[in-house]
């Protein structure tokens, strides 16, 4: 199989079950951005960063594709069968668990900080600006978007912050309050 189809050269792309939109289609938009999310967080799992982790960071990038998969199939042909391409309330609970986890590992916050720090966390601050905008590119798509999918990239981008500010607690980073 080749890596370039040239069915893409008029702008045009195709969903799960061969329906053709624009590449400048929300949901297209909405995907391209999950797909950008996932590779900033294959940036930061580049950089030394601690096994716990770098163990739950793969575990998004795996719930990312899921994500990816439902937001390009909006007629549903994905098989429920395909597990993996399925998220659910446990993997918002799972990310929940993390942040609770990540979060009593550092101070509690007394004021908004500055993204930067080491290269791990701000990488992971890019990162969870980005899931912010994952958060609203799909919050707008019409017809609405899985209430799961919402709640988990909302969560995501909770867990992305603790664990920007637990990579910089553990370099010894101070953060600096605005």
């Amino acid at each position: 199989m080749k890596l370039y189809t040239r069915t893409g050269d008029a702008g045009e792309t195709s969903l799960f079950g061969k329906t053709r939109v624009s590449k400048a289609d929300p949901l297209v938009e909405a995907y391209g951005d999950v797909d950008e999310l996932n590779a900033w967080l294959g940036f930061v799992r580049a950089a030394a960063l601690d096994a716990d982790l770098d163990e739950a960071l793969t575990h998004i990038q795996k719930d990312l594709f899921a994500v990816g998969s439902q937001l390009a199939d909006p007629a549903d042909r994905l098989s429920p069968r395909v597990a993996k391409a399925f998220l659910s309330d446990a993997d918002v609970s799972r990310l929940e668990q993390w942040i609770d986890r990540f979060d009593a590992e550092v101070p509690p916050l007394s004021r908004f900080i500055l993204a930067g720090g080491a290269p791990p966390g701000a990488a992971l601050h890019v990162a969870r600006t980005v899931c912010r905008r994952v958060e609203r590119r799909m919050v707008g798509l019409t017809p609405p978007t899985d209430a799961v999918l919402i709640r988990y990239i909302n969560r995501l981008s909770d867990l992305l912050f603790v664990m920007a500010r637990v990579a910089n607690h553990r370099a010894s980073l101070p953060e600096t309050a605005w």
